[in-house]
């Protein structure tokens, strides 16, 4: 395995579309953690104004690559329910998903950020027992 991706992607719900979002929530999210094995992470957030921020992290950029492009086939009913505000990448992700979210970022006048060096890490799966001791 090589470094790690982190990929946080950064949208507003269009009015009128919570209840929808919240029911592709409700459906996607259970089929990604069964479904697609190399995505470690992925966590949804709600702010203020209906501000949705998604966190995914993949253990290299292989697999950032097959969650892009597994993703494709649902892509177009999640972008009908959302207003893009950004893009961020941590990591060095592979040259098709960083080039595809180059020219998403562009053609959308959000920012595309790009942090590629990895230094130092680690994701815990879960927490050890508290000791009385």
């Amino acid at each position: 395995m090589g470094e790690p991706v982190a990929f946080i992607s950064r949208f507003r719900i269009k009015p009128g579309q919570r209840d929808a979002y919240e029911q592709l929530a409700a459906e996607v999210t259970p089929r990604i953690e069964s479904e697609w094995p190399w995505t470690l992470v992925y966590l949804l957030f709600l702010g203020p104004d209906d501000e949705l921020t998604i966190i995914h992290v993949f253990g290299d950029a292989d697999a950032m690559d097959r969650h892009a492009e597994a993703a494709k086939a649902h892509s177009g009913r999640a972008m009908a329910l959302f207003e893009p505000l950004g893009w961020e990448i941590y990591g060095r992700a592979g040259v098709a998903v960083r080039t595809a979210l180059e020219a998403a970022a562009q053609q959308a006048g959000v920012p595309l950020m790009v942090y590629p060096e990895f230094t130092s890490g680690f994701v815990r799966l879960s927490a050890p027992p508290e000791s009385d001791g």
